[in-house]
């Protein structure tokens, strides 16, 4: 596979370059090890073109896995890059030892002159170090031959200490091949694998499907090399039906990702294969699993596999790959014989009697009806126990294993199968199993049952199966309680992917009156769900009454989950007005609830609930820990991760930090796209304008939150409380010199949130209304309404929005050049933040505190966005850059410019500066 790119050697690598750098510069060489694929040679460059940026000589010398076995092939190829001025100055003999090794001369007599060649590298070194710094870059040096190596090591003695060296090297333990070469001592930088997030980074860089990120990271192990060849392996796969519906234990692990990972394999000693095909074998692999299995030198076999970076084993003898393709391509590459065999040996050695079935049924291929009924069986007790995605796998070879005499249980098989992948959230079983069903002579009934479960299945990727929604409509026709099962898929739809709540809440109807029709009072909760749901969107009044409505009939139970039963929406509903105490003890009580339940989905959604609970009650850790579980569930489970990444964005840009919140948004929104999701796609561009508001980004925040206006309107979206953009939108506004348009949003949207009784809602827009009266020049009932916008902020029990109003408020003083009040507002704040755990706001605090030398006093007249633009501009910005940076037109940059020469009385960019001084 060809090298990433040096654009791909910061990802995940920023600090690894600096350590790297560090190591040059204190001791003169550094030595860079880490696994096949790792991204050494990335680095590498990254080092190599700083360097060449400095204006230093860079040589470099990368061999191939041949030239281990050809004599000086390397040193050939290393001198063939010497400027020819340095070989100009060697002496005769030198100069002659130069051209035999590069064939430039055929030898005669005495033959080659060792020493000559030796002293001719050394003086060259030196010729080169003399006009400046000279960094020799010798990548892939396990492949160095013998006497390539001898030759470097001597002349590296002799060179001066402008003379520095790294070497890349495949190593997982012991000594690098390249730290003698190098000198005792010299510190060795290990190449540390990526983690989910950098390898959704990288994805996005290389125009892959972000949205496997996740999956893509366990199958990879982090391996940047591996993870790009799994992208591309999808994205190939992606014409065909099961493009993109893989989970990590089932990408397709061809062509490119196979190559790297059988190259990863190949680090493994021969005698260590066995063991490590048992353990790729089963679920939960442990040495004494192992040795129970045949393998009575395990731990030693495992030690050696660990060295090679293919395994990790626990301190409790849990064994697991670092990388779960080359577990695949492991089992793939083996034969059946000795697939049958090991999954023979490892029946007779696991204690869970579940296992020990699924291994007896991997063992044989051959139909058996005794074998089903018991794999059947295992099915059972794990839907039983939560565990779907496993009851789906046995469910699928519990149908393989049905004699062809039995075929209604091989359907009724398969069917179940479908619902506990659909249930799992493993597309690619249930796409497996439906496939089965539709092959057969099924039942209407069954052929919908198989086709809900692929759409159950899909996550938030809906907007590809128009097809399966049509089919499911056809094959339901006549049976109202089927039917009233696939409207209710197609009202999730319509919300989700097509933004359309209008024609979800018909949808919803429609499937209400057909659940009553069939006497189905679970399915007819179900669809009065979606109405209120859908109700709050459009701004329905009766959406509570409604809601009751679902809350009187049987609680649901399965197929289609907790996310999407009336109590859930209640808690959202909690949440929605601010009844956060509610909200959080409903959720604590369902958490344990969903996780009994075996569905990832729900669980997510609690956790989800859970973050933005916490983060509107102003408990930023506990936001964060509720955050990662919700990022590590979708990882585990290969949920959709547009969801996630939003969460993790706004936990962030609560408690953690701005850049990293704008990389989770960024993401998010990557992936919210690529499946197509409207809902969570106006969450992500929501999450990432807020934090460019935030962090001064005024025209990028209005340009990202206009973005969510738009989708919001398209969607048809009334209620204000439910994603709260618009005074987000107004601030932003303001602050990019827009007041009156902000002014305008306010109008429209404060008699909707009045009239729908959104009190917190009033309260953030009235913030935006007093920053919009002091960007008008009404400075003293901007200072009015923004005192009492955050006693009511800290009335309703808000710190994080009481925190922003009074940052708000010390910076509408400190224009008014209100020093005193000012900083009062400011500690106020800073002490708000402080016990929210809010560290970027409070960051701001500090950002936003007075200097202590004073600027021109005709700086507080300037608006936001004027001084925003005089800062560029003093500091020494183009008219052409202040508008690239500002996203504005160089006509609009000049008309400003004018207006704030005339404001701060300046006649030049010298003067602008010196007015600026101390701002």
């Amino acid at each position: 596979m060809a090298a990433t790119g040096n654009a791909d050697a910061n990802v995940g690598h920023g600090e690894l370059i600096e350590a790297v750098d560090r190591a040059l510069t204190t001791h003169g060489r550094a030595v860079l090890v880490g696994p096949a694929g790792a991204g050494k040679t990335e680095v590498a460059r990254a080092v190599a073109a700083a360097a060449e940026g400095r204006r230093e000589t860079v040589l470099r010398l990368a061999p191939e896995a041949a030239d281990r076995w050809i004599p000086e092939a390397s040193a050939a190829a290393l001198l063939a890059t010497v400027p020819r001025a340095a070989l100009e100055r060697l002496a005769g003999p030198q100069r002659t030892a130069i051209s035999l090794l590069r064939r430039e001369t055929v030898a005669t007599g005495a033959g080659r002159d060792h020493v000559a060649l030796r002293l001719a590298l050394v003086e060259v070194l030196r010729t080169l170090a003399a006009s400046g710094p000279v960094l020799l870059v010798l990548d892939n040096a396990q492949w160095l031959d013998a006497e390539t190596t001898d030759l470097l090591r001597f002349a590296l003695r002799l060179t001066p200490p402008r003379v520095r060296v790294l070497a890349a090297e495949c190593v997982h333990a012991g000594t690098p091949v390249a730290e003698p070469l190098c000198g005792p001592g010299t510190p060795a930088v290990r190449v540390p694998p990526l983690g989910a997030d950098e390898v959704a980074e990288l994805l996005l860089r290389h125009d892959l499907p972000a949205r496997l990120a996740g999956r893509i990271h366990q199958a990879s192990g982090g391996n940047p090399r591996l993870a790009l060849a799994l992208g591309h392996s999808l994205a190939e796969a992606a014409g065909t039906r099961d493009g993109g519906a893989h989970h990590a234990d089932t990408l397709p692990v061809s062509g490119q990702a196979r190559d790297v990972a059988r190259r990863l394999l190949a680090e493994a000693p021969a005698r260590a294969r066995r063991t490590l095909l048992l353990a790729a074998l089963t679920a939960r692999p442990t040495t004494a699993l192992l040795r129970r299995a045949g393998r009575p030198d395990a731990e030693a076999e495992l030690a050696e596999a660990e060295r090679a970076g293919l395994v990790t084993v626990g301190a409790d003898g849990a064994v697991a790959f670092t990388a779960g393709a080359v577990a695949t391509v492991l089992a793939a590459d083996s034969g059946w014989p000795e697939r049958s065999s090991g999954h023979a040996a490892l029946a007779d050695a696991v204690d869970d009697p579940v296992q020990a079935v699924r291994h007896r049924a991997l063992a044989v291929d051959h139909p058996d009806a005794r074998l089903a009924a018991e794999v059947t069986a295992a099915a059972d007790s794990c839907r039983r126990r939560g565990q779907r995605a496993l009851a789906a796998e046995l469910g699928l070879l519990a149908a393989e294993r049905t004699p062809a005499a039995l075929p209604q249980e091989e359907l009724a098989r398969l069917v179940c199968a479908a619902e506990d992948a659909g249930w799992a959230g493993r597309a690619d079983l249930a796409r497996r199993a439906t496939r089965a069903v539709l092959a057969r002579d099924a039942s209407p009934a069954q052929r919908v049952r198989a086709r809900l479960a692929v759409i159950d299945a899909a996550g938030q990727a809906l907007a590809d199966l128009d097809e399966t929604f049509a089919n499911a409509v056809a094959d339901a026709a006549g049976d109202p309680s089927l039917r009233a099962a696939v409207q209710l898929r197609i009202a999730w739809k319509l919300n989700l992917s097509d933004g359309d709540p209008v024609r979800s809440r018909d949808a919803a109807a429609e499937a209400g009156a057909l659940a009553k029709a069939g006497g189905d009072q679970v399915a007819e909760a179900m669809a009065l769900t979606v109405r209120a749901r859908m109700g709050r969107i459009l701004g329905d009044h009766d959406a509570e009454d409604i809601l009751a409505e679902a809350l009187a009939l049987p609680a649901p139970e399965v197929p289609l989950g907790m996310r999407n039963a009336p109590q859930y929406l209640a808690v959202r509903h909690a949440l929605f007005d601010d009844r956060l105490g509610d909200a959080h003890g409903q959720l604590l009580a369902l958490l344990p609830a969903v996780q009994r339940t075996g569905s990832a989905e729900d669980v997510f959604e609690v956790l989800r609930s859970l973050t933005e609970v916490e983060l509107r009650r102003g408990r930023c850790a506990a936001a964060a820990a509720h955050a990662r579980r919700a990022v590590e569930l979708t990882i585990e489970a290969g949920l959709s991760p547009g969801p996630a990444w939003y969460v993790a964005a706004t936990a962030e840009a609560a408690g953690g930090s701005f850049a990293r919140a704008a990389g989770y948004a960024r993401r998010g929104i990557r992936a919210s796209e690529e499946e197509q999701d409207q809902v969570f796609l106006s969450r992500g561009l929501y999450a990432l304008g807020t934090v460019e508001l935030a962090t001064g980004e005024a025209a990028k925040a209005a340009a990202t939150l206009c973005r969510v206006a738009e989708l919001e309107g398209a969607q048809q979206v009334v209620d204000p409380s439910i994603l709260r953009w618009h005074g987000e939108l107004a601030e932003a506004l303001v602050a990019a010199d827009a007041p009156d348009r902000a002014a305008e949003l306010l109008d429209g949207v404060v008699p909707v949130a009045r009239a729908l009784g959104r009190t917190p809602v009033l309260a953030a827009l009235d913030r935006a209304r007093g920053l919009c009266l002091s960007a008008r020049g009404d400075a003293e009932p901007a200072v009015a309404l923004l005192e009492e916008t955050a006693r009511r902020f800290e009335a309703l029990g808000l710190p994080l929005e009481h925190g922003r109003t009074l940052l708000a408020l010390a910076r509408v003083e400190r224009r008014r050049r209100r020093r005193a009040p000012a900083r009062a507002a400011l500690l106020a704040a800073a002490e708000v933040f402080e016990r929210a755990g809010a560290k970027p706001w409070l960051g701001l605090t500090r950002e936003t505190a007075p200097e202590a030398a004073a600027p021109h006093p005709g700086v507080a007249a300037l608006t936001e966005a004027e001084a925003r633009l005089a800062l560029l501009v003093g500091a020494g910005a183009s008219n052409q850059e202040a508008a690239a940076k500002l996203f504005l037109s160089v006509k609009t940059v000049e008309a400003r410019l004018t207006r704030i020469y005339q404001k701060l009385d300046v006649r030049s960019r010298a003067q602008l500066a010196t007015a600026l001084r101390g701002h």
